[in-house]
C-alpha cells in the first residue's frame, strides 16, 4: 500500500513548519497514573456506586504522589489533583456512613490543619454541622482560620461566616466568636453588624438557660436527701427487726448469731487467741440485756 505524499508531508510538518530531521517529535503528553487512578475512583463513585472501591483507587493515588516526583510545571496541577481526590474520598466515606472518620483521613494526608485547600476545609465543617458534631472539626477550623498565608486567600471570607455559624455559634463559643468577628478583616460593615447582633442574641439565650439549670440542682439534691432518708429508716427497721428476733431466741443462739455476725461482718477470727477478751465481753453484754428485757420489772412493764 502506497502512502499518499500530502500525507507524508503532513506528518513530517510541526506546528511551525516542516520538521528537520534532528528535531524529536512533539506528541500530546499521556495522563500521568494518579489522574488515570482520579478518574477511575469519580467513576467507582459515581456510575458503579462502589464506595470501598472509590476509597481503595484514592488511597493508592495519594500513595502514588508520595511515591513519584512530580515535574515543577505540574504542580498546580498536582493540587488539583489532591483536592479532587481528597472531594471523592469524602463523599465516598460519607456514603459509607463513615463520616467520623473524614478529618482524620484528610489529615494524615496534608498533615497539619493550615495546608487544607479551602474547599476541603468547607467539606468538612458542613459535614460535621450536618451530622450535629461542630466539636469535632472547631481546632481545625480556628488553626486554619488564624494562618496568616490563609488570610489573604479569597475563600477567607466565606469561611471564616462558616466558621461562625455552623460552630461557634451552635458550640456556645461567643467569646471566641467576637474575637473572630472583631479582629478580623473578612467581615464587612453590615455583616460584622449581624454577626455581633447574632452573638448578642445566643449570649441572652445562654442567661436565660442559666437559670433553669441552676433551678434544678436544689431539686435533685432535696430528692436525694429524700431517698437517703428513707434508706436509713429502712436499715433502722432491719436492725430493730433483727434485734428484737435475737433477744427472743435463747441466750445460747443469741449469742451464736452474734458469733456469725461477726465472722460475716467484720472478718472476726474466734479461734485466735486475741479474740478471747472480747468474746468474754461479748457475752457479759448479752446476758445484760438478757436480764434486763427478762427481769420482773421488764415483764410487769410489758404487761402494762
Amino acid at each position: 500500500m502506497k502512502t499518499d505524499s500530502s500525507t507524508s508531508a503532513a506528518l513530517l510538518r510541526g506546528p511551525g513548519g516542516p520538521l528537520r530531521s534532528s528535531e524529536p517529535v512533539r506528541v500530546a503528553p499521556a495522563p500521568s497514573a494518579v489522574v488515570v487512578l482520579l478518574e477511575e475512583a469519580a467513576d467507582f463513585l459515581v456510575v458503579h456506586r462502589d464506595f470501598r472501591a472509590a476509597l481503595q483507587t484514592c488511597e493508592r493515588a495519594w500513595q502514588s504522589l508520595a511515591n513519584d516526583a512530580l515535574l515543577d510545571d505540574a504542580a498546580g496541577t498536582s493540587l488539583e489533583v489532591k483536592c479532587s481526590l481528597c472531594v471523592v474520598g469524602i463523599q465516598a466515606l460519607a456514603e459509607m456512613d463513615r463520616w467520623q472518620e473524614v478529618l482524620y483521613w484528610v489529615l494524615q494526608y496534608y498533615q497539619v490543619p493550615e495546608k487544607l485547600p479551602p474547599q476541603i476545609l468547607e467539606l468538612c465543617v458542613l459535614l460535621y454541622s450536618k451530622m450535629q458534631e461542630p466539636g469535632a472539626v472547631l481546632e481545625v477550623a480556628s488553626a486554619w482560620l488564624q494562618d496568616s498565608d490563609n488570610q489573604g486567600l479569597p475563600e477567607y471570607r466565606t469561611l471564616a461566616g462558616l466558621h461562625l455559624r455552623q460552630v461557634l455559634l451552635p458550640l456556645g463559643h461567643l467569646s471566641e466568636a467576637e474575637e473572630l468577628v472583631v479582629g478580623s478583616a473578612a467581615f464587612s460593615e453590615e455583616q460584622r453588624l449581624g454577626a455581633l447582633q447574632a452573638i448578642s442574641t445566643a449570649r441572652q439565650q445562654q442567661k436565660h438557660e442559666q437559670p433553669s439549670s441552676e433551678d434544678q440542682k436544689p431539686n435533685q439534691e432535696g430528692s436525694f436527701s429524700h431517698k437517703f432518708l428513707s434508706l436509713l429508716m429502712l436499715l433502722r427497721r432491719l436492725w430493730d427487726s433483727a434485734v428484737s428476733h435475737l433477744l427472743s431466741l435463747p441466750f445460747k443462739k443469741s449469742l451464736l448469731a452474734t458469733l456469725i455476725l461477726c465472722l460475716l461482718v467484720v472478718r472476726f477470727d474466734p479461734a485466735s487467741p486475741s479474740s478471747l477478751p472480747f468474746l468474754c465481753k461479748l457475752a457479759q453484754i448479752l446476758h445484760w440485756i438478757r436480764e434486763a428485757m427478762f427481769s420482773p420489772l421488764h415483764q410487769l412493764c410489758a404487761h402494762d
